[in-house]
Order: structure tokens, then C-alpha cells, then sequence
């Protein structure tokens, strides 16, 4: 499955957050990152998230696809996805 993880949490969880996710997902810009993952995968993802926030200060929003979507980027694209090798 394809996913896009977008957050808001806490200035100071924010950099644990984001270098969890990274190991993970492709980062697209600030508090956005998506990829394509297995079912277990994904589990480890939000059991890792569960973990790291506080679920009644921070917000953690994860959209599942079917495959990749078309992507449409309006400006300067922050990490194009065309950089992985």
C-alpha cells in the first residue's frame, strides 16, 4: 500500500518524528513524508509513531492508497521523488 503520513506535533518531539519517519518513508516536505509499504510495515510505522507522540498535545493524520497517486507540485518541489535511487 502507498501512504502519506502528515503530522504536527511538539517542537520538542518534532526530530524524533521526523528521523523515525525517515528510516521508513521518503520525505516530501516539512511534516510530510509518504511511501510505499507492507501491511507489516505499516504496523511497525504507527506502533513507532504511538511511541514517540503525545496523544493528547500532537497529531499524526495517515491517508492509505492503493498505489502511488499522481502528484501535481505548484513551486519548488523540496525533495523530488526522482532523486532515489
Amino acid at each position: 500500500m502507498y501512504i502519506v503520513i502528515v503530522y504536527d506535533v511538539s517542537v520538542e518531539r518534532v526530530n524524533k518524528v521526523k528521523k523515525f519517519l525517515r528510516q521508513h518513508l521518503h520525505w516530501v516536505q516539512n511534516s510530510v513524508f509518504e511511501g510505499e509499504v507492507t501491511r507489516a510495515e505499516f504496523e511497525r510505522i504507527k506502533a513507532g509513531l504511538k511511541d514517540l507522540i503525545e496523544e493528547d498535545e500532537d497529531s499524526v493524520v495517515i491517508y492509505r492508497l492503493r498505489s502511488m497517486p499522481q502528484r501535481d507540485v505548484m513551486g519548488v518541489e523540496k525533495n523530488p521523488l526522482e532523486d532515489i535511487i
